[in-house]
């Protein structure tokens, strides 16, 4: 699934590092990590919460991206 995010450039404007950002949602450092290398895609109310901690909308970190085999369908 092409979930894309701007999460690491979201997170250096704040001066947050990876331990930070994953106590102030209640997930580990490792979590915060996996989903900025794009291995891990968050749960609706985790990218809420990440969201919330930066004051925008989700889709101002997270985008999703159609794959051309999808389209076609």
């Amino acid at each position: 699934m092409p979930l894309l995010n701007r999460l690491k450039e979201a997170r250096n404007r704040f001066n947050l590092n990876q331990s930070e950002l994953g106590k102030l949602v209640g997930v580990s450092r490792q979590t915060i990590s996996a989903i900025e290398r794009g291995d891990y895609s968050p749960s609706v109310s985790l990218a809420l919460k990440i969201a919330k901690v930066f004051s925008v909308d989700v889709e101002d970190i997270f985008t999703y991206e159609e794959d051309e085999n999808e389209k076609n369908h």
